[in-house]
């Protein structure tokens, strides 16, 4: 693992749905937890990894080799040169070259003790190394020989956090904050910290804000909150709005989430109070997502926003939507899918789409019927692949034999 990819167990932990905060929020300062994450500033170029050489073209590795050859050679032209010292430091810290990149940093201290930038570039560099306490000194030298430097507050943040300082941690989140309103990252983990003290109703507000600003983590956690009621009003709808869109994002504790409530909306042994509750959350989020079109009239049950979209020929709203609808539980946007799978949408949707199939696998799985009389329907045919008999007969399990029968009759197959 990257030395800057820390573990992060920590915030599946935080508003997490059922289990209490995770016992590692008692450990003492001499027992630090890892951070909620070490986040680059947003303006730095994401770090050139060794292992993703094969990513980049011949032009741009001799561009990286050029890069360090002038880089080293200004430094060897003028060594009591500081700002030399600490640009070859930052491109060392890109590659994950962390030693040196200390070293250069030091040495370009000892060159200008009061340079606040080379300060703060120690201090990410040996967070990076996870010498937390190290890190919290160059930090907070950085933050006082620059009250101005972002970078050096939000970063203290993290460090403050990580050694057991809460306090200091939203002090210097809110100091981050104040000097650039719009950092979303900076809300998210201020949102963090807060939680960790107890003021529920503060972290929810930032997290709300850091979610609104497309940070998918603090929509995962937002649905979190709004799914238990954790310093907002509980709202079943809002909790899948929020994972819904952290999974578009690709967040992977979204996708779990929504998948349980799937479950709880779909399971014969689920308590019926529980599956309505969850069915109901479904319903209201499909409801919502129409607020995002006001141009539009709901017609009640008669149609889905996704159909709609799609009869007005919106191709680049209509099949996101329409995938959304699926993963919410909607048998006819299911239909529509199942449809345009099939015979695709020139030259907007090539036919068998990979997308529109793992929907179906998805909600097949946590026991959607159509889904389930869908999936059957393309392994039996072998609808973008090839027939598969036995995936077609596993894909009805758990429906009504009735159903059962007539999917398999219809494909002539038999159990």
């Amino acid at each position: 693992m990257h030395p800057r990819l820390l573990p992060v167990t920590i915030l599946l932990s935080i508003l997490s749905v059922g289990p209490s905060i995770h016992p590692s929020y008692a450990q003492t300062p001499d027992q630090p937890t890892p951070p909620p994450s070490i986040v680059e500033a947003p303006a730095v170029t994401p770090p050139f990894d060794e292992s993703h050489r094969s990513e980049f073209t011949t032009r741009e590795q001799e561009d990286v080799v050029f890069m360090f050859s002038t880089l080293r050679g200004n430094v060897r032209t003028s060594p009591q040169n500081a700002d030399d010292r600490l640009k070859l430091a930052e491109a060392l810290y890109r590659i994950g070259d962390l030693d040196t990149a200390i070293d250069e940093c030091r040495v370009a201290i000892a060159l200008k003790p009061d340079h606040a930038q080379a300060h703060l570039q120690l201090g990410r560099a040996l967070m990076a190394k996870q010498d937390w306490r190290a890190s919290v000194t160059e930090l907070k030298d950085a933050a006082r020989l620059n009250p101005k430097l972002t970078l050096a507050h939000y970063n203290l943040g993290t460090a403050y956090y990580t050694t057991g300082n809460i306090k200091g941690a939203i002090q210097s989140y809110q100091q981050a904050l104040a000097l650039q309103p719009s950092f979303p990252d900076a809300r998210y983990r201020l949102a963090l910290v807060l939680k960790l003290a107890h003021r529920d109703q503060e972290s929810a507000q930032f997290m709300e804000e850091a979610a609104v600003s497309g940070v998918p983590q603090a929509q995962f956690f937002l649905g979190n909150a709004y799914r238990v009621g954790l310093g907002l009003d509980k709202n079943g709808s809002l909790a899948v709005y929020w994972w819904a869109k952290a999974f578009e994002f690709g967040s992977q504790p979204a996708a779990s989430a929504l998948s349980i409530l799937r479950r709880q909306a779909l399971s014969p042994v689920q308590p019926e109070r529980n599956r309505v509750e969850a069915l109901k959350a479904f319903q209201g989020y499909r409801e919502k997502i129409w607020e995002s079109f006001p141009d539009l009239a709901h017609n009640g049950d008669s149609e889905t926003l996704g159909t709609m979209l799609l009869q007005q020929n919106r191709h680049d709203q209509a099949i996101p939507v329409l995938l959304q609808e699926c993963y919410a539980l909607s048998d006819m946007a299911q239909n529509e899918l199942a449809r345009l799978y099939e015979t695709g949408w020139e030259p907007h949707l090539a036919p068998f789409d990979k997308q529109i199939l793992t929907c179906f696998e998805t909600t097949a799985g946590d026991g959607f019927g159509p889904a389930k009389k869908i999936l059957a329907r393309i392994y039996g045919k072998g609808l973008g692949m090839k027939p598969d008999r036995q995936k077609a007969i596993t894909a009805v399990r758990g429906l009504p034999k009735q159903d059962i029968k007539a999917v398999l009759d219809e494909l002539s197959l038999q159990p």
